[in-house]
């Protein structure tokens, strides 16, 4: 690595070139045409920014050396074109007096940082109202700069006007706080400097401080709260490079603006903010994230400041990450990244409250250590916890588990010093595996104690606003995600105790999966934020969201359990394998050591073993389908499993991402429970196919009886279905259906279709009564993905007339029903158009396809693959396809399906981020389920070869357009 003297001597060099190349340093030299400065100017840019890209790709420049050696040769062109650009203006306006103005660097720039492709930000300072001559060249540098392509932010103001602005706005404070002079009147910016300082010692740290706590709260709101976003930002995210900046500006100013000029010197270690290891760790983090960031925007291109799925992979092979075992390169950067922003906000755990303390003074009637307390070993300063003095983690690790005790019992914030001893030792956390009292201490602050409405409670009555634990937030300024049980499991995840506790939740801190797109956080910000929901649900802060779950929580027999489930369903992610299996085998030895009893042991394993299994079910197999039923029924056998088996479904999707639950999914879950409820407590009747049929038919007869619908329409329309179409709708539908088609014979039309919105599902049913032909559910598939809408699930009968009478239930691209009265009229015409000839399926999908795909999509690999299924159904054969969503799958699998000459009974369509998961009940034409073992891979084999084409096809398609769009 190149040293800070050679560095200096390069930008020296390089500037002193340019210098006499526009003859500066020449008195008498002529003066040089502005376009060929400008094109002495392009070629110096070029040049000094292929030297930086060069030594910091070869790495022999770490990320903030890269930065500063940036900045400084940023600074020199400057310097020399306030230079040139004053030569000019006077010989233009042969000015003879001195053109007084100083041009300083400000913000980031000012701090002697540039990232590649950043903001340039100047302040053009002036004694007074700027002459015509100043105003000249001012006009001239930032128009030269704009002709070199930089992106310039700027001001001219006298100082009177910056010590306005500054007061009125923390915004510009913060950013002539790091003001730097370039070029031009020194005398003038050392008179800025002085009373700029006297105007913040004046105005005081405290305003400044709250000011920029909130400003940070705001940000961190905005861009996802959570530092463990599966696609963060790297400078504005939590954690990320504004936070360590935040912490050094509430540093300058409370500490003085001359004395503290770098948060990462080791001044701060002297002043006894941070010990040496921690600023050590600072100035890693600090390097690492500008390492991240200038490989971003080197990458991107641009000012890029999110690592999207598409650059994580390239990021990481050039900062070197590889396979390591099972463990992609693009993973192990990303836990790298993770665990370093992980380190920020440990670092401003520890350094803020000290600035607090030090601007706000302590404070006023803080809670105080009763004598309790003091016996236990703790204290309370500034009305927080701490360990009083000769209480040692090291000697008495269990102390570390009573702090967070007695401060959850007192309500009582950490103190930061706590928090640095807890980091500190946490490693001696390791001895207390199998601890009672820490098993304890641990499932008390996991679990918490039961809510009171579910022992005093009105049954069936929701509290109004409850919150659980009133724990003050982890981050004072941050509630939200942080409250409840979820501060707890924040604090004991963030010191390392959790894993000092639980090995196996070490090796899901930090953990991604690549190719999971639709989770949004890593695994251990998952599960904590899947026991924040299941104590929201518990506490009925939810009850409007999911009725249900919060009927199931009002008084569980296993609560527990259920807790320690959620906590373990996930641990074995990452590790190859079914990380269900692999989970529940962990569950077999964590328990125990956790103190609980071998049947709360066995409930725990089987939970984390059939935890998807719901939400399979549900979404991927038809429920009408009574062996679905029965299957699920043997697998669950209790009641209680049952009910703790949906909560955990039910956290855990709400915990994968916003856009994952939505009304449709409750909708099918809640039905698929009561189905499977109505089996464990023997009220289903479990007779023959013929006889529920025969039942169904008669009471569908009587309801249309009783509505006054004519015997000779009411026999005909009981004439039409098959079995499996009265075993598949309700009431209403039955007499939906009836009109329709009474209403399209009437008419004799050959097409009809009816849209009916659900907005409490989530959905909008779609009816459409067509002659039966090979290919029409292809065709209709097409049709709706051209409309911009997506199928979720399908039941398609064929009538005994040869009409079909196929029900879709579509949502839009949010999840939600398709209720706009233009959409719906257009939907209903494209159909019509699909089915009539008169519509270019395969050419309008295509156009789609290039609007909808990106390369943050295309980056995740998502294998193809084909499963077929002879048990899970008595009378059809299941076909399960796996594949990269894109508009017009569907479409491409089913006419598939069509060419082999097999009839679709159902689909049921469910995405996971860029992932789709497909599965149709499918008989051949005889109505018979396909036996044959050689068909049957042969229409494996065909699909999976159809799926491959397209997948290519679309990819190459929008692989085109992204060339032609760039």
């Amino acid at each position: 690595m190149p040293s800070h003297a050679h560095a200096s001597s390069t930008v020296e060099d390089m500037t002193l070139a340019l210098r006499d190349a526009l003859g500066l340093n020449a008195p008498y030299a002529p003066e040089l045409p502005r376009e060929e400065a400008i094109s002495l100017f392009r070629r110096h840019l070029a040049r000094f920014q292929s030297h930086v890209r060069e030594e910091f790709e070869a790495h022999r420049l770490g990320g903030a050396d890269a930065g500063k050696l940036l900045a400084g040769y940023t600074d020199g062109m400057i310097r020399t074109l306030c230079e040139f650009a004053t030569r000019s203006v006077r010989a233009e306006s042969h000015a003879k007096g001195e053109i007084s103005f100083a041009i300083t660097a400000t913000g980031g720039y000012g701090r002697g940082l540039l990232a590649p492709f950043s903001d340039i930000d100047l302040l053009f300072l002036t004694p007074d109202e700027p002459s015509d001559e100043v105003r000249g060249v001012v006009e001239y540098i930032l128009y030269f700069l704009w002709d070199l392509g930089l992106k310039v932010g700027h001001a001219t103001r006298t100082i009177d006007e910056c010590i306005t602005e500054a007061e009125a706005d923390t915004t510009v404070r913060t950013t002539l706080l790091d003001a730097r002079l370039l070029a031009g009147d020194a005398a003038l910016f050392a008179m800025f400097e002085a009373r700029y300082i006297v105007a913040c010692v004046t105005a005081g740290a405290a305003c400044f401080i709250t000011d920029k706590r909130r400003e940070r709260a705001a940000r961190h709101h905005r861009f996802g709260d959570s530092p463990y976003l599966v696609e963060p930002n790297v400078k504005e995210g939590r954690g990320g490079l504004r936070d360590l900046q935040t912490l050094y500006w509430m540093c300058r100013y409370t500490f003085g603006t001359r004395h503290v000029s770098d948060l990462l010197a080791p001044g701060f270690s002297a002043l006894g903010l941070l010990t040496e290891q921690e600023a050590k760790r600072a100035r890693r983090s600090w390097d690492f994230l500008w390492r991240v960031r200038f490989h971003l925007h080197y990458v991107s291109g641009r000012a890029e400041e999110r690592l999207t799925f598409d650059v994580q992979p390239v990021v990481g092979g050039r900062m070197g990450y590889t396979r390591h075992g099972r463990q992609v390169g693009v993973e192990r950067f990303m836990r790298h990244y993770f665990l370093t922003v992980r380190e920020v906000m440990r670092l401003t755990l520890v350094l803020e409250p000290a600035v607090l303390r030090q601007a706000l003074g302590p404070i006023a009637n803080a809670p105080q250590a009763d004598a309790q307390m003091r016996d236990a070993g703790f204290t309370v300063m500034d009305g927080r916890i701490l360990p009083e003095r000769g209480t040692s983690f090291e000697h008495e690790p269990i102390q570390m588990m009573r702090l967070l005790a007695w401060a959850k019992k007192r309500k009582l914030p950490i103190h930061p010093l706590a928090m640095q001893q807890l980091i500190r030792w946490e490693r001696h956390a390791a001895t207390l595996r199998g601890n009672a009292e820490a098993s304890s201490i641990f499932l008390d602050l996991m679990c918490g104690a039961p809510p009171e409405r579910a022992r005093h409670g009105a049954a069936g009555t929701p509290p109004a606003a409850v919150q659980g634990d009133d724990a003050p937030s982890f981050h004072q300024m941050d509630e939200g995600r942080r409250k409840g049980n979820a501060y707890w499991l924040h604090i004991l995840n963030e010191t390392g105790l959790m894993g000092r506790l639980l090995p196996d939740w070490s090796r899901v801190v930090g953990q991604m999966q690549f190719d999971t797109y639709y989770h949004v956080f890593t695994v251990d910000e998952h599960i904590i934020d899947a026991l924040r929901i299941l104590e929201r649900v518990e506490h009925g802060s939810m009850a409007d969201e999911i009725p249900l779950a919060y009927e199931l929580a009002r008084n569980l027999h296993s609560r527990r359990a259920l807790y320690v489930a959620v906590l373990l369903h996930d641990i074995a992610k990452g590790r190859g394998g079914d990380h269900s299996e692999i989970g529940s085998e962990i569950a077999l030895h964590v328990c125990p050591e956790l103190g609980m009893d071998s049947e709360e042991t066995e409930t725990v394993s089987w939970l984390v073993l059939h935890h998807l299994l719901l939400s399979h079910t549900a979404f991927q197999r038809d429920i009408d389908d009574p062996k679905t039923i029965l299957d699920l029924a043997d697998i669950i056998q209790s009641p209680e499993r049952l009910r703790l088996l949906l909560l955990l479904t039910i956290v855990d999707m709400r915990a994968v991402g916003p856009r994952v639950w939505n009304a449709w999914k409750a909708t099918l879950l809640n039905e698929l429970y009561m189905r499977v409820a109505e089996v464990l407590e023997g009220s289903m009747a479990t007779t023959e196919r013929d006889v529920r049929v025969a039942r169904a038919k008669a009471a569908t007869a009587q309801w249309l009886a009783e509505d006054g619908l004519p015997e000779g329409d009411i026999a005909h329309f009981m004439g039409l279905g098959y079995g499996s179409y009265w075993l598949s709708f309700d009431r209403d539908t039955h007499r939906r259906h009836i009109q329709l088609i009474t209403e399209s014979e009437a008419r004799q039309s050959p097409l009809t279709v009816e849209s009916q919105p659900i907005p409490a599902r989530g959905v909008t049913e779609v009816t459409i009564y067509a002659a039966d032909h090979p290919g029409l559910f292809s065709r209709i598939a097409g049709a709706v993905a051209i409309a911009g809408a997506s199928i979720v699930d399908a039941r398609i009968h064929t009538m005994t007339n040869g009409m079909a009478l196929d029900t879709l239930w579509v949502q839009d691209a949010d999840g939600a029903a398709f209720e706009e009265p233009q959409q719906l009229a257009r939907l209903s015409m494209l159909v019509e158009q699909a089915l009539s000839g008169q519509l270019n399926i395969n050419r309008e999908i295509a156009t789609c396809g290039r609007r909808g795909s990106g390369r943050r999509m295309r980056a995740i690999h998502v294998p193809p693959r084909v499963v077929i299924d002879n048990r899970a159904s008595n009378a059809c054969t299941v076909v399960e396809i796996n594949g990269r969503d894109r508009p017009g799958l569907l479409h491409d699998i089913t006419a598939t399906i069509s060419d082999q000459k097999l009839q679709i009974a159902s689909a049921h369509i469910t995405t996971y981020g860029v992932r789709a998961v497909d599965v149709f009940y499918v008989k051949d034409l005889f109505g018979l389920k396909i036996t044959d073992k050689t068909r049957l891979e042969t229409i494996r084999q065909t699909l999976l070869a159809g799926l491959q084409k397209a997948e290519a096809d679309a990819t190459r398609m929008t692989s085109a357009l992204d060339t032609v769009t760039i």
